[in-house]
């Protein structure tokens, strides 16, 4: 840091930020995990954390909400050797599955019962990559967040949570529920990882959905049935801001949902898809940038305390790295006010 001048160009590390912090000195260590194997409309986000820390170079590093951002020590976790061949191979047994489905044809009735089984085998070992990552972490006194990928990355890191934590809520910006069991036959789905949380870890006391507008009548009744789960859709924030109520207001009705403990998940497309147009299943509608940052602003500088964190299903175009540009300035966001909530 002696060296380190945040008023000129950043210097490509290899981690995110351009930042000189070590493991070892960092607060906030950073997990990237590329996964894209149960994507369910088009791939990519597998190369969501590589675009961000390319993108990240060129982010200044000045928060007028959080003093002295730059000096804030983040550091990187290299990429676990085994995920990204983890991630190739079974991509490709997963597309078998998603293709039977897309033709009409139950993958069961193709012969596809084994490849399938594959499938959930290599999304629980990467789990167990996360789990372990994330365990040694948080045995360390680290702050976590982890960098998706598709949104199922996150349920090893709430596991490892959970042993750490009496009881905990999680924060949840998204445009889909991801409530479904067991999605298109995937254990692990992306469309399944708030299912999975809240039926296997007993430390999750609850559950605030914010910007979520595609979602299954299946979701629909368990939202309304669990009494864990506090649902902010897009429709009811919406009408609310065409009603006369003010961002402000209806943050805090979200964060009076919140318990002392939160972890925040963000998936990407819970922002308009203007500011995310590649991610994996956009839909129309959304927060827009500073909605988000407004709401997590306000639950860094309220009485409670933010356990970690993830953001997913960022997924840079092929030449146009715009999604990769606002996730990695949504990244730094966040890791901003962890910063300032934990020292607080």
């Amino acid at each position: 840091m002696k060296t380190f001048d945040p008023n000129l160009p950043g210097v490509a590390t290899g981690g995110y930020f351009a930042l000189p912090f070590t493991r070892e000195e960092a607060k906030i260590v950073l997990i990237s995990v590329p996964w894209d194997v149960t994507t369910s409309y088009r791939p990519g986000t597998h190369m969501g954390p590589y675009a961000m820390i390319d993108a990240s170079v060129q982010i200044d590093l000045f928060n007028s909400r959080v003093p002295q951002a730059w000096k804030i020590p983040i550091a990187t976790l290299p990429v676990h050797e085994e995920l990204p061949i983890l991630n190739r191979s079974a991509r490709k047994m997963a597309e078998q599955i998603i293709e039977s489905w897309e033709e009409g044809i139950d993958p069961r009735e193709n012969k596809l019962e084994d490849v399938l089984e594959q499938v959930n085998e290599a999304c629980s070992r990467m789990n167990r990559i996360v789990y372990l990552q994330s365990s040694e972490q948080l045995r360390q006194g680290k702050t976590i967040g982890l960098v998706g990928g598709e949104h199922s990355v996150p349920l090893g890191f709430l596991q490892a949570l959970g042993e750490h934590h009496d009881s905990y809520g999680i924060l949840h910006i998204d445009a889909h529920a991801d409530l479904r069991e067991a999605y298109e036959g995937f254990t692990f789905s992306h469309a399944s990882i708030m299912y999975n949380a809240l039926k296997s870890i007993p430390s999750i006391s609850s559950l605030t959905q914010v910007g979520v507008r595609d979602y299954c009548q299946e979701e629909h009744e368990r939202i309304g049935n669990d009494t864990r789960i506090s649902f902010f859709s897009d429709d009811s924030l919406q009408e609310g801001l065409f009603e006369g109520l003010t961002w402000r207001e209806q943050c805090q009705r979200i964060m009076e949902s919140l318990p002392e403990y939160v972890y925040i998940s963000l998936d990407i497309d819970g922002l308009s898809p203007d500011l995310c147009p590649n991610t994996g299943t956009p839909v129309p509608g959304g927060l827009n940038f500073q909605q988000v940052d407004y709401l997590l602003y306000l639950l860094a500088f309220s009485h409670r305390k933010i356990i970690g964190f993830d953001l997913c299903e960022v997924a840079p175009g092929e030449e146009d790295p715009w999604d990769a540009i606002v996730g990695a300035r949504l990244l730094h966001k966040i890791c901003c006010y962890c910063y300032a909530n934990n020292k607080k």
